[in-house]
């Protein structure tokens, strides 16, 4: 396959290509009649593209696999991972390839990573395609999780290929071009780890230079890159939890070094609160249900730190000891940044000692009277302005309800004279999303995607690209799923 002399992307040198050993120089297959099924062209403007070629038949023939553009060293990326807590030692990018690195117009140093575009090296037996519902979903769930300000990779496009993939089913093939701050992943250092101490150092480096530069300046470097991650970490689940997101597959090569939210596979939205929840098809002991996502990130974490207990001191002991300490900083980081979101999405701006038990009190309360995470919110900032019918029609039991709320209200009205309950009403309506990719949903709309309907997809994407504004006519999109919609059970589309 030769390379095109498209402009589409131009590729700055990659450091990346210097650490030999934790990646395979291989090309993308190709697509037989490719068609565009969803252009990002607010990111590609955002990477510095023309939108414009992305809709182009150069654009596509990059998009698809057809062409290799000028500039790009295509590799399939080597890494290991704990797979619901067992280390499978080599793993790696068995459908997917990093093209190359870009400079955005802000300066930012961003990956173009295909994924379904073949077989690799590493494909484990594995047909190397993708389905359209899975791309789909991720190029979905990551516009979501981007417009409600949580990090994360994100879909430039998403190609259909005209190639049919086998899974339970036939199923019409596709290859998404994802975006990324990079593919570093906790599952790269245990791979680095396990086959050359060198090339483990040099990947610090690069992670460093990369994501964490502050880190350069510590007196232990390496032990600041673990404590840079960890901190990241601690901040990206908070965020998760506070929009009630159960990413399903938690695996250690999904968990990214830089802090972004990587792989849509067996994800939702939590509906009806209950930390219980799980929604992967395969997760059937709860290990990655929404409540453990705390607890399994600082296992993670763990996995990182003893991957790099070489770099961090001269003895197994002291290195041990380091990590450790380190480590044991997770619960109150985590704790930290959701006891501050709960704050904004109550209205809250100091830090009173009653506020966790108020917390919980009305997470139990949801919980026991199964509200639905989001509706149950969103719908509180009515209460503060003299509207609580909404939220009220949503607990069963509403006189506990209402004591709770008075509570509330006597908290909010205690923060000062220039205390104001709209503008408090104001400031939750910024942070609590009316509109979600809820599940239902998005099942119909991938289902209609696959049978080659594309509107239901582009309606429900243009809805969650604006989660905090309340618009006419959308009042379907804040609704739960009907009671027929079942137990949902989600799929890694692999």
């Amino acid at each position: 396959m030769s390379p095109s002399g498209h402009p589409l992307f131009t590729f700055t040198e990659s450091d990346f290509l210097e650490l030999r050993g934790l990646y395979e120089q291989f090309a993308p297959v190709g697509s037989p009649e490719p068609r565009l099924l969803s252009a990002n062209d607010e990111l590609a403007a955002e990477l510095g593209l023309d939108p414009r070629a992305l809709h182009g038949a150069d654009g596509l023939a990059v998009l698809s696999g057809n062409q290799v553009p000028a500039g790009a060293t295509p590799v399939a990326q080597a890494y290991a991972g704990h797979q619901f807590g067992g280390l499978s030692p080599r793993l790696g990018d068995g459908r997917a390839l990093l093209l190359g690195e870009v400079i955005d117009v802000h300066g930012r140093r961003r990956d173009i990573h295909m994924k379904g575009s073949g077989r690799t090296p590493f494909a484990r037996g594995g047909d190397g395609r993708a389905a359209v519902g899975p791309m789909l979903r991720e190029h979905l769930i990551g516009e979501a999780m981007h417009t409600l300000g949580i990090p994360t990779t994100r879909a430039l496009a998403v190609v259909a290929t005209c190639k049919h993939v086998v899974r339970d089913s036939v199923l019409p093939g596709a290859i998404l071009t994802r975006v990324a701050s990079s593919h570093l992943r906790v599952g790269t250092f245990q791979y680095a780890a396990m086959h050359d101490r060198e090339l483990l150092r040099a990947l610090a480096d690069h992670a460093i230079e990369r994501h964490h530069p502050n880190a350069a300046e510590a007196p232990n470097r390496y032990l600041a890159l673990v404590e840079s991650v960890l901190a990241a970490q601690a901040s990206l689940v908070a965020r998760w939890m506070l929009v009630g997101f159960v990413h399903g597959v938690m695996n250690t090569d999904n968990m990214t070094i830089s802090g972004e939210t990587i792989d849509y596979g067996p994800c939702a939205f939590m509906e009806a609160f209950d930390p219980a929840t799980v929604f992967s098809s395969i997760d059937h002991g709860g290990r990655y249900a929404y409540g453990n996502q705390p607890p399994i990130a600082q296992w993670n974490l763990t996995r990182l730190a003893e991957a790099m207990l070489p770099l961090l001191a001269d003895d197994t002991d002291g290195a041990v000891a380091a990590a450790t300490a380190v480590l044991e900083t997770f619960p109150d980081r985590f704790h930290e940044h959701w006891t501050a979101g709960m704050r904004d999405k109550l209205g809250l701006v100091d830090v009173r000692p009653d506020d966790e038990a108020l917390f919980a009190e009305l997470l139990g309360l949801m919980q026991s009277q199964r509200v639905d995470h989001t509706a149950g919110f969103r719908s509180l900032s009515g209460v503060l302005i003299g509207a609580p019918e909404r939220a009220r029609s949503l607990f069963a039991d509403r006189d506990t309800f209402d004591d709770w709320a008075r509570r509330w209200i006597d908290r909010v009205s205690a923060q000062g004279p220039d205390a104001h309950a709209a503008a408090a009403a104001t400031a939750m309506d910024r942070v609590n999303p009316i509109y979600l990719a809820r599940n239902h949903l998005v099942e119909a709309a991938l289902s209609a995607a696959t049978d080659g309907d594309m509107a239901p997809f582009d309606e429900l994407l243009g809805v969650v690209l604006r989660p905090f504004d309340e618009r006419p006519g959308l009042e379907a999109y804040t609704l739960p799923a009907p009671a027929d919609f079942g137990t949902y059970r989600t799929f890694c589309g692999t």
